[in-house]
């Protein structure tokens, strides 16, 4: 392949590690695309300058850079994902109404912070929230972002947030740390969804699941967006319908809402895929 142009060599370098279940070494890149290894090298010198692979010096090995992700985001951010989500969405509200009324969203990923692309909320349940389209919030709070970063591989998590000073406090709740995070981040991942309770804004919580691709990356996030707490005077709701048994507490509620937004994230998926 030594007459390859080098714009070629660096995509097939992209797509190899973009389809890899982790980061790779460079002689492994070199040997799995038949390139020579001064050439790699060379490669990813360069596109780790401009942000578009991240090295891990202690496990010598590559992974994809925020810029990157940001170029699959972008692609994601125009019709497909948004024309995928838009009536699943309709459908989650409706879903989660019979609990509680919510604001359904679905968000991406843009470096360290959550970027809401589309949203459903029921007339006949309005919500007031933050989030709307076009919105960004920090990824370590907002339970749409943790979502994504608890799917994420840990080293890649650790290059967003490295120390203290990568985050941000809004209500003096949630993780300020990156070894806070990590451990909120693998009590969600083992769960399959993640929460959040006033870590945005005082009175809102939220719940979310991540949408994967083929290869088992985080794409999209689903999530359902709610006054906190679901019962504000200690009552419970006296009709429900659909699959689910009426929720008596609060606990019971978000555990309603958090299999919801797990149901429409496998879907998402699905079409993604």
């Amino acid at each position: 392949m030594s007459n390859v142009p080098a714009a070629t060599r660096t995509l097939l370098v992209m797509r190899a590690l973009a389809g890899a279940p982790g980061p790779l070494t460079a002689a492994g890149l070199a040997r799995d695309l038949g390139l020579p290894r001064s050439s790699v090298y060379h490669l990813l010198s360069a596109m780790e300058a401009e942000g578009f692979v991240v090295h891990y010096p202690e496990d010598e090995r590559w992974g994809l850079g925020l810029a990157a992700f940001e170029i699959g985001t972008a692609y994601l951010r125009q019709e497909p994902l948004e024309r995928l989500a838009r009536p699943l969405l309709a459908g989650l509200a409706q879903r989660a109404s019979q609990t509680a009324p919510c604001v359904a969203h679905v968000g991406v990923l843009h470096g360290r912070e959550t970027l809401y692309l589309a949203l459903h909320e029921l007339a006949t349940s309005p919500v007031t929230v933050v989030a709307d389209v076009g919105v960004r919030l920090p990824a370590s709070l907002t339970a749409s972002g943790r979502a994504l970063l608890a799917a994420l591989p840990a080293a890649q998590v650790r290059a967003l947030f490295p120390s203290r000073d990568a985050f941000v406090d809004r209500t003096g709740r949630g993780p300020t740390t990156p070894r806070s995070l990590t451990a909120l981040l693998r009590t969600e991942s083992a769960r399959g969804w993640a929460e959040e309770d006033g870590f945005i804004t005082d009175g809102f919580a939220s719940v979310a699941a991540a949408a994967l691709d083929r290869n088992e990356r985080p794409v999209a996030s689903i999530g359902l967006t709610f006054r906190s707490p679901l019962f504000p005077h200690g009552g419970t709701l006296s009709t429900h319908r659909g699959s689910f048994s009426t929720p008596s507490t609060d606990a019971e509620a978000r555990q309603v809402l958090a299999e919801l937004v797990r149901t429409y994230a496998r879907e998402l998926s699905r079409r993604l895929r």
